[in-house]
Protein backbone atom coordinates (compact mmCIF):
# COMPACT_ATOMS: atom_id res chain seq x y z
CA UNK A 1 0.00 0.00 0.00
CA UNK A 2 0.94 3.43 -0.33
CA UNK A 3 -0.27 6.60 1.93
CA UNK A 4 -0.02 9.73 -0.02
CA UNK A 5 -0.49 13.53 1.96
CA UNK A 6 -1.16 16.25 0.12
CA UNK A 7 -0.10 19.69 1.70
CA UNK A 8 0.54 23.62 0.53
CA UNK A 9 -2.98 24.44 -0.40
CA UNK A 10 -4.25 27.97 0.14
CA UNK A 11 -6.14 31.17 -0.57
CA UNK A 12 -3.90 33.01 -3.45
CA UNK A 13 -4.88 35.99 -5.73
CA UNK A 14 -4.88 35.65 -9.34
CA UNK A 15 -2.29 35.96 -10.97
CA UNK A 16 -0.24 34.39 -7.73
CA UNK A 17 1.58 30.95 -7.40
CA UNK A 18 1.64 27.54 -4.79
CA UNK A 19 3.30 24.84 -4.58
CA UNK A 20 1.63 21.91 -3.40
CA UNK A 21 3.68 18.95 -1.91
CA UNK A 22 2.42 15.17 -2.41
CA UNK A 23 4.52 12.88 0.59
CA UNK A 24 4.47 9.28 -0.14
CA UNK A 25 4.98 6.69 2.42
CA UNK A 26 4.87 2.38 2.12
CA UNK A 27 5.74 0.64 -0.78
CA UNK A 28 8.82 1.73 -2.79
CA UNK A 29 7.32 5.16 -4.43
CA UNK A 30 9.64 4.97 -7.52
CA UNK A 31 7.59 1.93 -8.17
CA UNK A 32 4.52 4.18 -9.35
CA UNK A 33 2.92 6.97 -11.69
CA UNK A 34 2.00 9.90 -9.80
CA UNK A 35 -0.86 12.28 -11.01
CA UNK A 36 -2.86 15.03 -10.10
CA UNK A 37 -6.22 15.22 -10.43
CA UNK A 38 -8.55 18.32 -9.21
CA UNK A 39 -11.86 18.41 -8.40
CA UNK A 40 -14.23 21.93 -8.73
CA UNK A 41 -18.18 22.11 -7.08
CA UNK A 42 -20.37 20.63 -8.88
CA UNK A 43 -17.98 19.50 -11.60
CA UNK A 44 -16.20 15.69 -12.12
CA UNK A 45 -12.71 15.39 -10.83
CA UNK A 46 -10.41 15.67 -13.96
CA UNK A 47 -6.53 15.06 -14.78
CA UNK A 48 -3.89 18.25 -14.34
CA UNK A 49 -0.75 16.19 -14.86
CA UNK A 50 1.32 13.29 -14.45
CA UNK A 51 5.07 11.98 -14.52
CA UNK A 52 6.57 8.94 -15.07
CA UNK A 53 8.10 6.82 -12.45
CA UNK A 54 11.76 7.75 -13.04
CA UNK A 55 10.70 11.87 -13.01
CA UNK A 56 12.26 11.87 -16.63
CA UNK A 57 8.71 12.64 -18.63
CA UNK A 58 6.17 14.93 -17.59
CA UNK A 59 2.52 15.11 -18.80
CA UNK A 60 -0.21 18.02 -18.79
CA UNK A 61 -3.89 18.90 -19.35
CA UNK A 62 -3.93 21.65 -21.48
CA UNK A 63 -5.75 24.06 -19.69
CA UNK A 64 -2.95 24.11 -17.19
CA UNK A 65 0.20 23.97 -19.87
CA UNK A 66 2.67 26.42 -19.84
CA UNK A 67 1.41 27.42 -15.89
CA UNK A 68 2.07 24.34 -14.33
CA UNK A 69 5.08 22.20 -13.42
CA UNK A 70 5.46 18.71 -12.32
CA UNK A 71 8.50 17.88 -10.23
CA UNK A 72 9.54 14.80 -8.56
CA UNK A 73 12.11 13.62 -5.76
CA UNK A 74 11.81 9.69 -5.45
CA UNK A 75 14.46 9.75 -2.57
CA UNK A 76 12.43 12.32 -0.12
CA UNK A 77 9.44 10.24 -1.51
CA UNK A 78 7.73 13.49 -2.90
CA UNK A 79 5.76 14.89 -5.77
CA UNK A 80 5.21 18.76 -6.51
CA UNK A 81 2.71 20.65 -8.37
CA UNK A 82 4.47 24.43 -8.50
CA UNK A 83 1.27 26.12 -9.79
CA UNK A 84 1.68 29.42 -11.50
CA UNK A 85 0.05 32.28 -13.27
CA UNK A 86 -3.06 30.72 -11.05
CA UNK A 87 -6.89 31.73 -12.79
CA UNK A 88 -9.85 31.50 -10.94
CA UNK A 89 -10.87 28.64 -13.07
CA UNK A 90 -7.92 26.46 -11.11
CA UNK A 91 -9.96 26.87 -7.91
CA UNK A 92 -10.68 23.45 -6.97
CA UNK A 93 -9.63 20.61 -4.59
CA UNK A 94 -6.16 18.66 -5.72
CA UNK A 95 -5.41 15.32 -5.00
CA UNK A 96 -2.46 13.45 -5.28
CA UNK A 97 -2.63 9.88 -7.04
CA UNK A 98 -0.53 6.39 -7.66
CA UNK A 99 -0.82 4.27 -10.12
CA UNK A 100 1.15 1.05 -10.96
CA UNK A 101 -0.04 0.44 -14.03
CA UNK A 102 -1.52 3.56 -15.47
CA UNK A 103 0.45 5.13 -18.18
CA UNK A 104 1.39 8.68 -17.33
CA UNK A 105 0.93 9.97 -20.76
CA UNK A 106 -2.80 8.62 -20.50
CA UNK A 107 -3.75 8.30 -17.22
CA UNK A 108 -7.21 8.04 -15.65
CA UNK A 109 -9.30 8.19 -12.67
CA UNK A 110 -9.60 4.88 -13.55
CA UNK A 111 -5.92 3.62 -13.16
CA UNK A 112 -5.83 5.22 -9.91
CA UNK A 113 -4.88 2.92 -6.88
CA UNK A 114 -3.90 5.42 -4.46
CA UNK A 115 -5.59 8.80 -3.58
CA UNK A 116 -4.50 11.73 -1.05
CA UNK A 117 -7.11 13.35 0.95
CA UNK A 118 -6.74 16.28 -1.27
CA UNK A 119 -6.04 20.06 -0.38
CA UNK A 120 -8.32 23.12 -1.25
CA UNK A 121 -6.76 26.03 -3.54
CA UNK A 122 -8.77 28.84 -4.20
CA UNK A 123 -7.82 31.08 -6.17
CA UNK A 124 -9.46 34.62 -5.67
CA UNK A 125 -10.01 37.30 -9.13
Amino acid sequence: QVQLVESGGGLVQAGGSLRLSCAASGNTFSNYVVGWFRQAPGKDREFVGSVTKSGGNRYYAHPVQGRFLISRDNARNTVYLQMSNLLSDDTAVYYCAASSSGAAPFLMASDIEYWGQGTQVTVSS
